[in-house]
């Protein structure tokens, strides 16, 4: 334990006495620690935000202490236990959510939450349909939810933002490759228009903005030891979007049945179990709360999703590889691929996963 965490966890208003400092986690984006405490007072998570890439933590942070304090009025409303079905986030000592060291990084602390259960993946129909339950559950805690949130990473999963990256890219051209990737380039040209269209809705308010968590790995989902939902946590990247970009950046990760990079593209297809599982834990928690036109929708935002991400990792390869980590010098190509590979099984079982979509809010309407 260093005397620089010590100082810095100093800076927070905690209970107890701290006992030790440890890492937690990999640390691909932030690096997380745990204050352990001694006696029965609670332990803590900090974490030093990735001011890359949160270039405005204290707008983050504002989100994530506005979004919990009103999940927070939820669960005590309905005599839930404000300490584990919500994360809390301990202000410092002048009340700030942050603090800022004496190199500029940026830091935060919330209260761990003990005696859970997460999950690395979800590899069974009844961990998927777990998974959707807890994106449901916490896009309906906060479907009253109304003001306006920062947007902390821009234009994400704004196809028009991406389109304009895109059409850049294409021009500059600054790795030479754009001349070796005429069949790749016409997936996506022809499909602009469609997605294009789909995003005018957005912008109409045909399909509204809502809070949405736009991390949906299943790891970012607490439950108790008797399986059931506690809280979703990591919520760095909470921001107002479209319902629809977490069910469909959800099935794009749980129901592809091979890996994001897999070379043999037969290994790759979207598991209908797998989505059908998802979607009737989200409708769950959903159904009641979704629009009309959020439910024609709702199987339309995994090809939205998976096609915005064949374009990013082509876009990047075409840039010269500068966004996205590889492994070798064809990696983002391989990603485009295997993305692509993807896509296809989504539109060919669009028809089975509408009806699908239909049955299931039937179900839970009922």
């Amino acid at each position: 334990m260093t005397e620089k965490l010590l100082k810095i966890a100093a800076e927070f208003v905690l209970e107890g006495t701290i006992s030790e400092i440890t890492p937690l986690g990999q640390g691909f984006i932030n690096d997380t620690f745990i204050i352990h405490t001694e006696g029965e007072a609670p332990n803590y998570i900090l974490q030093r935000k990735n001011k890359s890439i949160f270039p405005d933590v204290p707008a983050m942070m504002d989100n994530i202490d506005r979004v919990t304090a009103h999940i927070r009025k939820k669960v005590a409303a309905e005599g839930g236990d404000i300490k584990r079905e919500v994360m809390t986030i301990n202000h410092t000592h002048d009340g700030k959510f942050y603090h800022v060291d004496e190199d500029g990084e940026y830091w935060a602390v919330c209260e761990f939450i003990a005696d859970t259960i997460a999950y690395d993946s979800a590899n069974s129909e009844a961990l998927a349909r777990m998974g959707g339950m807890g994106i449901g559950k916490f896009q309906s805690q906060l479907a009253d939810f109304t003001e306006p949130l920062a947007e902390v990473i821009k234009g994400f999963h704004n196809i028009k933002h991406r389109f304009v990256q895109w059409d850049e890219a294409i021009a500059q051209d600054a790795a030479g490759r754009v001349a070796s990737l005429s069949e790749e380039i016409s997936w996506i040209e022809s499909r602009r228009e469609e997605m294009l269209a789909f995003w005018a809705k957005v912008e109409s308010g045909e399909i509204p903005m809502r809070v949405t968590h736009n991390d949906t790995k299943i790891n970012n989902i607490l439950f108790d030891k008797q399986g059931n939902v506690l809280c979703v946590i990591d919520l760095d990247t909470v921001m107002s979007a479209p319902a629809l970009n977490d069910f469909g950046d959800a099935i794009r990760t749980y129901a592809n049945t091979g890996a994001e990079d897999a070379e043999d593209l037969s290994t790759v297809s979207l598991s209908l179990p797998m989505f059908a599982a998802y979607a009737d834990g989200y409708l769950s928690q959903q159904a009641n709360t979704l629009t009309q036109a959020e439910l024609d929708h709702l199987a339309f935002s995994a090809r939205y999703i998976t096609f915005e991400q064949v374009l990013r990792f082509l876009m990047d390869y075409i840039n010269g590889d500068t966004y996205y980590k590889i492994k070798s010098p064809n990696h983002n190509l391989v990603r485009t691929h295997a993305q692509y590979a993807l896509l296809q099984s989504i539109e060919a079982q669009y028809a089975e996963m509408c009806e699908v979509i239909k049955q299931t809010t039937a179900k839970h309407l009922a």
